[in-house]
């Protein structure tokens, strides 16, 4: 039975499955509040392994047709959902700030985004390109087709709900799959409910993109077992990511993975230390710091590492932490009280390991004020883990070499960044960086629809955007036509 009989939202309560909004089948309910104040936003009757089959097999009923659908028809898709998505760019920013936490700027972002992201899809409809290759055989051609994979299943995260699906959703829907996704049962409507509306309103066929929500403890691994889907995205944990690696790999399934960070801020001693110290505070401080790609450690030379932390723990003193749904408020709450407790933990054994506590936030509910840690090494808590909370790690260095090694002294490679007074010697250090991604002279929190998104190590494998999103949703597939009767040694 469900928990409450009182919701905000009581229309978003079902699952959109082959093209029909129902509930799901299960006999548990997840219950979607506002993380501020722990209003009951929705109640969602969960789907069980019966409805994640029925979503796969209406997908690839679906896909069939889609696939052959023209570029043209792909791409007006495409455009209508850009053009419905910031039409409700109002409703979304709404529950965003509701339903994840997230601040007025942060919910922009993320809609901008992902209208970004909608957008550049637009194109991949137009990149399933044949080629025309030259053969060692008399009188052969070879042609190299790309095509769909066919049904992708794809799990994401409930810090960037809406961003982090769209990001998955609309080169899926682009290359011609069909796609089920599995929201986070934290942010369902953001992060599913709401882009399968927008996508059914801009005209996209019945049983293209399905949306589920279950419990976990129910389903098990399932959702990445069941037969159909060629591809399994996930968004998240390192841990999980791991797990779900293992069990596609066993059923021969391509993994992208876009997992944890440890993400890097280098301050070099010709940096220019106002704008290290503005960068570094939106890097952390972004969302809580609830980013994959948020800023987890701040590596300052020791030659500007007393100025440095005097005007960081300036700037940050005046950020706005509380209700996110107030425009000046950076800082809205944590996702739980039990990731709350985690960072807390965190931090205390960091101070007990010998860091410096230069500013001290408080928890009220699940918002957390900031936190600052100065004199931080290498093998401390808070620098080892990914944080995911408004903490800021500020590790001294007493050279460019040193801060190399350092930030390489981790399983991790996401995002960096890199501030130096000569560009040139920016990149030079950042080309030395195991990662993925590094900005000089910039903060580590960047997404652009057409460049390559992904990290290096434990950080995940395959890349989200640009072109090179083609490469984890499509396969190639290879026809030679002997055009002339071939020669063979023996008939």
């Amino acid at each position: 039975m469900a928990k409450t009989s009182t919701v905000k939202y009581p229309s978003w309560n079902q699952l959109s499955i082959g093209g029909q909004w129902k509930q799901g089948s299960s006999d548990r309910y997840a219950t979607v509040t506002n993380k501020f104040n722990d209003e009951v936003l929705a109640e969602i009757k969960l789907a069980n392994k019966s409805d994640i089959d029925d979503a796969y097999e209406t997908a690839k009923k679906a896909q069939a047709d889609w696939a052959n659908a023209s570029p043209h028809q792909k791409a007006a898709v495409l455009e209508k959902a850009a053009q419905i998505l910031a039409e409700r760019r109002n409703d979304i920013v709404q529950l965003l700030v509701e339903e994840s936490g997230s601040s007025q700027l942060k919910a922009n972002v993320e809609v901008d985004a992902s209208i970004g992201d909608v957008k550049e899809a637009i194109n991949y409809s137009f990149q399933m390109n044949g080629t025309i290759l030259p053969s060692v055989i008399p009188g052969k051609e070879n042609r190299v087709y790309r095509n769909p994979v066919g049904v992708i299943g794809a799990i994401t995260p409930w810090n960037w709900p809406f961003y982090l699906s769209i990001r998955v959703v609309a080169p899926a829907i682009a290359t011609g799959n069909a796609i089920v996704l599995k929201a986070d049962s934290q942010t369902p409507i953001t992060g599913g409910l709401m882009i399968a509306k927008i996508f059914e309103d801009a005209g996209l066929p019945k049983g293209v993109l399905n949306v589920v929500v279950y419990d976990v403890e129910e389903i098990g691994d399932y959702f990445v077992e069941q037969p159909i889907p060629r591809v399994i995205s996930f968004t998240g944990s390192t841990a999980a990511g791991k797990h779900i690696s293992g069990i596609a790999g066993k059923n021969l399934k391509k993994a992208a993975l876009e997992l944890g960070g440890n993400n890097v801020l280098i301050v070099l001693d010709d940096a220019d230390v106002d704008q290290a110290v503005a960068a570094a505070a939106f890097g952390k401080f972004m969302h809580q710091g609830q980013i994959c790609i948020a800023t987890n450690r701040i590596i300052v030379d020791r030659k500007v590492y007393p100025e440095f932390v005097e005007k960081f723990k300036s700037t940050t003193s005046k950020i706005k932490a509380g209700n996110p749904a107030e425009s000046d408020t950076i800082i809205g709450p944590l996702i739980n009280k039990k990731q709350a407790q985690r960072i807390l933990d965190l931090i205390e054994q960091s101070i007990a390991e010998g860091a410096k506590l230069d500013i001290e936030g408080k928890l009220d509910g699940n918002v957390m004020t900031p936190y600052v840690l100065s004199d931080v090494t290498n093998d401390m808590a808070i620098a080892k883990n990914e944080i995911f909370g408004p903490v800021a790690a500020i590790l001294p260095v007493d050279s460019e070499e040193e801060a190399i090694r350092i930030a390489n002294a981790s399983d991790f490679g996401l995002s960096g960044a890199v501030h130096s007074g000569s560009l040139e010697r920016g990149i030079n250090v950042a080309q030395q960086i195991e990662t993925g991604m590094i900005h000089v002279n910039d903060q580590t929190v960047n997404v652009e629809p057409n460049v390559p998104f992904g990290g290096e190590k434990f950080s995940g494998q395959g890349r989200y955007c640009g072109e090179w999103a083609l490469e984890e949703f499509t396969t190639v597939k290879w026809i030679s036509v002997q055009k002339e009767p071939r020669e063979y040694p023996f008939s």
